[in-house]
């Protein structure tokens, strides 16, 4: 068969359902081999916008998502959306064009060294010469974008390739467990947690799968640990739980690393060190299990004392077997500074102000979306306000990137969340700077006939970085813009677009669009003017008296 035929089928037998695309002439006997398929193409308005849709399809499924662009300019649109993938652990494949490698006449024209560009992002990157060659690369590229720790990958395909023959057959995937972790590992946890006084459960981005939550949530409520989650590992434990403490939104100085300085020992599960820090080791200080699917990457603030390295679900099925609930444990401190986080995170709930503030527009999003409804937030100082203010009730609700802290991925993310699981309720939530990056897939939400709400959350400026720049007493300077008219720019693409104009509209405006059909944009204006009092000072000056 002609030789992207064979890829495609070899697609089709690892189970890809999609594939996101910017095709260019070097992809046209991809796209004919698409076409007759059984695989759906997404034509996207932009290289990143299939790839963020593939990397979210990875993270929410485990399984690769696709994307395909051409050489050149095609290739170097992926390069964000590969970071995004690889530093989040979301398996992902990557297939590019290139002109053809065996009697190119076109010179240097649009050419980069795709393969040695992808290198240093993805976990694996390999240039197809021959058709023959297809059925073991793309078998090797799956296997490694899925396993553990999930990643991007990368295959180019040139066009002379693409079109050639050959009689290679796809390979089938071989059945594989996941390792599991060695049995005095799990004897030097059970030791370590066994003789803490005060030990304290953090969960990140590893974390993030059905069987590790329910463990996880047994384990909580067998023993009783306080738990604390990363920005990735939102709704793993439903946040509802009496033993949440909250949720690691800033760096340092926030309510819970004054829990983390309570514990004596941090059961660390799933979390590793591409994630902004939730805590600072110390060598005089805490000490450390981690528990994940790999080892730990060491670095200055990250030094474990144990490492429980194997399937995290199993292995705290195993810890559990053999630990007992120790009478000498103290949970008190932490629960102490838990009732002061819930205070503190109702204030401003109910401040009207207009335009919008933060904690009152969290409050809002909370009530309207369902238990299993799912916001996608692109990345500005609002990331901070959910992360802390917004309780996610199961896992994968929150979609947020802490690892790459990428603009512009936020509707994509949320639109790929909609395809696959139509029967939830999606709410994308953007900054103004982060969604014109990549608003133009407005057109592709439309045309795909979802039904997602986006809230353009606008102060007319670069927002996160005016409050870092106000927090080093530098000048207000070089950081606004103007955007366009919000209502009519929805309406040039066929979408709804509502204005809010005074904050009693806010709350029927986001029921109306959730329960409507199609695409629906809120130009909802926001008033920032408070971070730096309550992220800095108000947080400072409470958590000197825990």
């Amino acid at each position: 068969m002609k030789a992207s035929d064979l890829f495609i089928r070899c697609l089709e037998k690892e189970g890809v359902e999609y594939i996101f695309a910017v095709p260019g002439e070097e992809n046209l006997d991809m796209l004919e081999s698409i076409r007759t398929s059984t695989i759906k193409l997404i034509l996207t308005r932009h290289e990143q916008g299939a790839g963020f849709m593939a990397a979210t399809y990875g993270r929410l499924t485990g399984k690769v998502g696709v994307c395909m662009a051409t050489l050149g300019p095609g290739a170097t649109n992926f390069v964000t959306a590969a970071a995004y993938a690889q530093l989040g652990g979301m398996p992902m494949l990557m297939i590019t064009g290139q002109k053809p490698i065996k009697s190119s006449k076109q010179g240097q024209f649009q050419i980069v060294d795709v393969i040695g560009m992808m290198d240093p992002l993805t976990k694996f990157t390999h240039q197809i010469v021959s058709g023959d060659n297809i059925p073991s690369k793309v078998r090797e590229a799956v296997r490694l974008g899925e396993e553990e720790r999930p990643g991007a990958t990368h295959i180019e395909l040139p066009e002379d390739i693409a079109c050639e023959e050959t009689d290679a057959a796809p390979i089938t995937a071989s059945t594989v467990r996941r390792s599991v972790a060695e049995k005095k590992s799990i004897s030097y946890a059970i030791e370590k947690i066994s003789h803490a006084t005060s030990p304290l459960l953090l969960i990140g981005a590893g974390a993030n799968r059905k069987l590790t939550s329910s463990m996880l949530l047994q384990f909580v409520d067998k023993y009783g640990v306080p738990f604390i989650t990363t920005q990735m590992g939102k709704g793993v434990i439903d946040e509802r739980h009496p033993l949440f403490i909250g949720n690691a939104a800033l760096s340092a100085g926030d309510f819970i690393h004054q829990a983390i300085a309570k514990a004596d020992l941090i059961i660390n599960a799933g979390h590793d060190v591409v994630e902004k820090p939730p805590f600072f080791m110390q060598p005089d200080g805490f000490e450390v299990i981690h528990i994940n699917f790999k080892s730990a990457q060491v670095d200055p603030v990250y030094f474990p004392q144990v490492e429980v390295v194997g399937d995290i679900a199993n292995s705290f099925w195993r810890i559990m077997q053999y630990l007992e609930v120790q009478k000498h444990w103290d949970f008190a401190p932490m629960l102490r500074i838990k009732s002061h986080v819930d205070e503190h995170l109702l204030r401003g709930t109910d401040d009207t102000r207009f335009p919008i503030y933060p904690q009152f527009l969290v409050k809002q999003v909370r009530e309207v979306m369902p238990d299993d409804g799912v916001i996608a937030l692109d990345n500005g100082v609002y990331k901070i306000w959910f992360a802390r203010n917004y309780r996610a009730y199961a896992s994968n609700t929150v979609l947020l990137d802490n690892a790459l802290a990428t603009m512009g991925a936020g509707l994509p993310s949320g639109m790929l969340a909609k395809l696959i699981t139509p029967e939830r309720k999606v709410m994308v939530i953007c900054g103004d700077g982060g969604f014109m990056m990549n608003s133009q897939e407005m057109e592709t939400a439309v045309r795909l006939k979802l039904d997602i709400v986006v809230v353009i959350l606008r102060d007319n400026a670069y927002g996160m970085i005016k409050w870092k720049q106000a927090n080093m007493n530098l000048k207000n300077w070089g950081l606004d813009y103007g955007n366009p008219d919000f209502i009519r720019y929805a309406q040039a693409y066929g979408a709804e677009g509502h204005k809010i104009e005074k904050s009693e509209q806010l709350l029927p405006t986001l029921e109306k669009c959730l329960q409507s059909k199609g695409v629906h944009l809120i130009d909802c204006p926001v008033d920032y003017s408070d971070n730096d009092r309550i992220l800095n000072q108000e947080i400072r000056e409470l958590s000197s008296k825990l």
